[in-house]
């Protein structure tokens, strides 16, 4: 009977590590756009670890663009800066510690030194101006691909390689006032 037991112990063991080494070898890590309503997945884009992707915007108040920057990093999403041209209403005023600000050579004010986990990472697409997202060179209308007043929820995770969502074309354009 002992040996029924661990034959059984052994043939789990080896399901389990199997399974495991499959997932990491046939998946890979990825950035996924969620439904921030419904969990559905919208979009997975292929990242690496220390990847940079930013999601800009034109501030509602002060109507210029605002681009948050993030890294992934072991798995997490991390904000690393934040690049404003003026100050309005929920713009960052004051400077934290760990932080500095810089001034771009287009007159950009940007933030660095954040390196804050966010783990709850979502943007609602605006109805007036768009929301970018952009990985490397290639630049996504968020409204384009989840849709106006749509809740979006930013998560690092895995992904099947042959499941992998494409990235749609690129799009060019910052709309700063439709």
């Amino acid at each position: 009977m002992p040996g029924k037991w661990l034959l059984a112990g052994t043939a789990i063991v080896v399901t389990v590590t199997v399974s495991v080494f499959l997932f990491f070898t046939l998946s890979s890590p990825c950035l996924v756009l969620k439904n921030g309503e419904t969990g559905e997945v919208i979009a997975s884009f292929p990242v690496s670890d220390g990847e940079e992707f930013s999601v800009t915007f034109i501030h509602s108040v002060n109507q210029t663009p605002v681009t948050d920057v993030y890294q992934i990093k072991k798995g997490r999403i991390y904000v690393v800066r934040t690049i404003y041209y003026s100050f309005g209403a929920g713009v960052q005023t004051e400077i934290g510690e760990g932080q500095s600000l810089e001034y771009g050579r287009d007159g950009a004010m940007i933030v660095s030194g954040f390196n804050r986990v966010m783990d709850r990472l979502s943007y609602i697409v605006g109805t007036v101006s768009d929301h970018t997202l952009q990985i490397g060179e290639e630049i996504i209308s968020l409204r384009e691909l989840c849709g106006r007043n749509r809740r979006v929820r930013f998560e690092c995770g895995r992904r099947c390689a042959r499941a992998r969502t494409p990235r749609p074309p690129a799009v060019r354009c910052l709309e700063s006032g439709s």
